[in-house]
């Protein structure tokens, strides 16, 4: 075949050989297009996996924290509650409570016996009925104020 014969046979079939040219490069870039697609749907996969991992560590450390917030507001609470418990004197008022309180450990080391409240009512007794003249020597070591302070100061 010659130069003369080829060029013959491109002049004829030239939009068949644009259309098969045009076809292999859509085919290529389709090829590329694809492959690029391919690669961001990977990358895109990976990142949501991560952040979905660091969601899950976030979760996990926000319930171990507010377990610890409880914890530890539990024995805040506790601590709180004994003092209180320990500077606030409980007062009982009827025979069923008094009872009631007496039979646990705490109401056991706390509740005086019938025998010994007798024995400080009598002590009480003892100390009211007292004559505070025999005071001994200490008694005039208070002088008395011969100008008083007004009122109100």
């Amino acid at each position: 075949m010659s130069w003369a014969t080829a060029l013959a046979a491109a002049r004829r079939h030239w939009p068949l050989a644009i259309a098969t040219l045009s076809a292999v490069v859509f085919a290529g870039l389709l090829l590329v297009t694809q492959a690029e697609r391919d690669a961001a749907r990977q990358a895109l996969a990976t990142e949501q996996a991560g952040r979905r991992a660091d969601h899950d560590r976030a979760e996990r450390q926000r319930a171990e924290q507010e377990r610890g917030f409880a914890e530890q507001l539990a024995g805040a609470t506790a601590t709180f509650a004994d003092r209180l418990a320990a500077r606030a004197p409980v007062i009982l008022r009827s025979t069923n409570t008094v009872r009631d309180y007496a039979q646990t450990d705490a109401g056991r080391a706390r509740c005086l016996g019938a025998d010994r409240v007798r024995g400080l009512d009598d002590y009480l007794a003892a100390l009211a009925s007292e004559d505070p003249a025999s005071a001994g020597r200490g008694a005039d070591a208070v002088r008395a104020d011969p100008d008083p302070a007004p009122a109100g100061r």
